[in-house]
């Protein structure tokens, strides 16, 4: 069985397939995809789905070696030291160590955005009435016991990234915020990244000493769980850099990051970030997924109370790049992410710079990844549509398993390999939905269909069709539809005056003898009757059943039947019946076929404009004085049959002119003097249609000559002889239009 009619047969659950994958792509396009503005609840399971590859293939990722080192304000240190903030002094310890041990970057994630008391000044502002020289003392060493000061002095020391915070509050403005880095040929303004309103910075001396500053906000999903960083945020029409891109801006030396932007609609998004010389490509936001080396702690941690006693390995901190934190859980920096709800906020900051340095860890969405979701969607959905129903129970649950674990072990083998984050869950929905309601569809329809079949269409085509469209459900839909059909129409001529010489026994049997073989032939090119009216025998083809190339089956059918009639004369003569001849016209076009009628009475019939085009070939029959004519459109789709062109009509109720065509024989039983009879009349046509009149008429006299017995071409003589007396207009389309039927 061929797809096309797999496709006919299983109609219902093809159709329930393609519903099914339209709506998962626009799951996926309008809730799944990260860029998609709906759909919080799916993006939910987008991210779990996420989240099991992630975790499942740790062990598989490709590691780094880059030195990264996380000194952490821990439960120790805080014990020792007392409460969390330090004392800026004890923070310029911590970095003159840091410093000591040969660090290449230190990067804060903690804000300095208040200044420190400075005691001398508390002193002297308590005094400033009492005793003026005191204060004036006071006054006078307080810069060089200022812990700020004190701070500021040690971060230049080494490349040191302070962190600050941005807020959706505009009326929160503290601190003073560092000079943009970025570069950009499109303002940060008409770019899509998070735009925030307020910020909390660093005090002013800090900042103005430290090399560089990153925010430490971090982007949770719509679930709370953090799967990707922002490099980049949006204030004041100035873009502002993550604290691990600036700290890797500082490790590779780069002096400025670029921002690299496409056009998107009418505007623009963003493509990645240049670090240098080297691309590294974000979401439309600018944001990339974490590359999580693993679950907490899986980078080297310090105490930060060992660095500030002096008690660590320096080789540890060799040209390391240093995350200052902490892991204390009563600070609140811990985030949900997936591979651990109480995952210290700086090993974020860690992972982010892990990538930013070796941009090949970075798992990424490419811009042609919601296409081929799409792509992978449509295929699917077909090959499901096509496959599930003509499967068994177990058939079915084999065929979806299969499918199910070669798109898990792509994505797996996508994300391991090459770091591509392929959407799953479109995917893995479409084909369980597939599975479920493909296969519901089908144990309702087997049943039903099997019951109905040989009731609805016993009256309609022979027996031995019965079986086939057993095999063929689809074919026994009794409801109404639009599709291209041939139709035949066979009337017997003067059939009035053969009715009157005979009486009714002798009409039915007379009749009989002529309808038997005639259906027989009709069954034979696997046409199907509509009816008997009379003597009229009406037939069309491609209904129930599908039939492939009808026009030319058709056609051959309609040859058969005339092939029949000639035979027929003899036995009809020895029984003492009048001969008859037929004429029969055929068509083909879009027709509207189903069951039709009253709650009374109904038929399995055709309707439609070129069902009637059929019948008024068939009465233009004897005006040509041939057995059978047929429209232009079943002669262009009949390339092994040889037919001559015999008019260009405009039948009685129709405007449009149609070119109408007499079939010869089938092209390897043309004889030669056939061929060289059509040629002659095929030139003798054109030079009708371009109305070389005496040409035409000198053409046409000689086929006259030729075949004495051929009316068309006393009919055509005839009418260029009045076209020569009476030239057509100008916009003439070489048509003849009949007034009758």
């Amino acid at each position: 069985m061929k797809l096309a009619k797999h496709f006919k047969l299983y109609r219902l659950q093809w159709a329930a397939g393609f519903i099914i994958t339209f709506l998962f792509i626009l799951l996926h396009l309008l809730a799944l995809s990260p860029a998609a503005p709906y759909g919080q609840v799916l993006k939910r399971f987008e991210g779990l789905a996420y989240d099991v590859r992630l975790k499942e293939t740790l062990s598989w990722q490709q590691r780094s070696f880059l030195p990264i080192v996380i000194v952490d304000i821990d439960e120790q240190s805080l014990i020792e030291i007392g409460r969390f903030p330090w004392s800026r002094h004890v923070m310029a310890k911590l970095q003159d160590q840091l410093v000591a041990a040969g660090v290449s970057v230190v990067a804060y994630d903690v804000l300095f955005s208040e200044p420190e008391l400075n005691p001398a000044n508390q002193v002297a502002n308590h005094l400033s009435e009492l005793d003026q020289d005191t204060t004036s003392k006071l006054r006078s060493i307080a810069p060089e016991i200022d812990a700020d000061i004190a701070f500021s002095k040690t971060l230049d020391a080494t490349d040191t990234v302070l962190g600050m915070l941005f807020e959706h509050q505009q009326d929160i403005l503290v601190g003073k915020l560092p000079a943009p880095i970025f570069a950009s040929e499109i303002t940060p303004i008409n770019l899509p990244i998070p735009d925030f309103a307020g910020h909390v910075a660093n005090v002013k001396v800090l900042q103005q000493n430290s090399p560089g500053t990153g925010f430490i906000n971090s982007a949770p999903d719509g679930d709370g769980f953090v799967r990707y960083s922002m490099l980049m945020i949006k204030h004041n029409e100035n873009a502002y850099p993550a604290l691990a891109l600036e700290a890797a801006r500082l490790y590779t030396l780069a002096d400025t990051v670029e921002i690299v932007a496409k056009p998107f609609g009418e505007g623009h998004s963003v493509q990645g970030i240049k670090l240098g010389t080297t691309l590294i490509p974000t979401d439309d936001y600018g944001r990339v997924a974490i590359p999580f080396r693993g679950p907490a702690f899986s980078f080297p941690y310090v105490s930060a109370i060992d660095v500030i006693n002096g008690e660590v390995d320096k080789t540890l901190f060799d040209q390391a790049i240093v995350f200052v934190g902490t892991s204390a859980v009563g600070h609140a920096d811990l985030r949900t992410t997936p591979v651990g709800v109480q995952y210290p906020g700086v090993e974020v900051h860690a992972n982010v710079l892990e990538g930013l340095v070796f941009p090949e860890l970075l798992p990424s969405r490419p811009d042609w990844i919601d296409g081929a979701v799409v792509v992978l969607l449509i295929s699917l959905g077909l090959v499901t549509s096509i496959v599930l129903p003509l499967l068994g129970v177990l058939g079915m649950t084999l065929f979806a398993g299969v499918i199910t674990c070669c798109f898990i072990f792509f994505s797996f083998y996508a994300w391991v390999v090459w770091r591509l984050d392929f959407p799953q869950v479109a995917t893995l929905g479409l084909i369980i939905s597939q599975t479920t309601v493909l296969g519901s569809l089908g144990f309702v329809k087997e049943h039903k269909e099997r019951v109905q079949i040989k009731s609805i269409f016993d009256q309609y085509v022979p027996p031995a069709h019965i079986a086939s469209m057993l095999e063929q459900p689809d074919q026994a839909s009794m409801e109404g539809e639009k599709r291209e059909m041939t139709v035949l129409f066979a009337d017997i001529r003067e059939f009035t005056s053969i009715s009157e010489s005979l009486d009714a026994g002798r009409l039915k049997a007379y009749l009989n003898q002529y309808f038997s073989p005639i259906t027989k032939i009709i069954f034979e090119y696997q046409g199907t009757i509509d009816k008997y009216v009379g003597d009229m025998v009406m037939a069309f083809w491609n209904a129930p059943l599908l039939v492939e190339q009808h026009p030319e089956l058709a056609v051959k059918c309609a040859m058969q039947m005339q092939q029949q009639v000639e035979d027929l004369q003899a036995q009809m003569i020895e029984q003492d019946f009048p001969p008859f001849a037929i004429g029969i016209g055929l068509n083909t076009g879009d027709m509207n076929v189903g069951d039709m009628g009253s709650e009374y009475r109904r038929a399995y019939t055709v309707l439609g404009d070129a069902v009637n085009l059929g019948s008024r070939l068939e009465g233009l029959t004897k005006f040509y004085g041939v057995g059978v004519l047929v429209s232009e459109m079943t002669y262009e789709q009949c390339p092994n049959i040889i037919f001559r062109p015999i008019d260009k009509v405009k039948v009685k109720g129709k405007s449009l002119a149609v070119t109408i065509f007499e079939p010869i024989a089938l092209k390897n039983a043309v004889t030669q003097a056939q061929f060289d009879e059509l040629k002659q009349h095929e030139e003798a046509w054109q030079l009708y249609l371009s109305q070389s009149w005496q040409e035409a008429l000198s053409a046409f006299t000689k086929l006259i000559e030729l075949q004495p017995q051929r009316k068309i071409y006393q009919l055509l003589c005839e009418r260029v002889r009045e076209m020569q007396s009476n030239p057509p207009s100008e916009n003439w389309d070489g048509s003849y239009t009949h007034k009758s039927k």
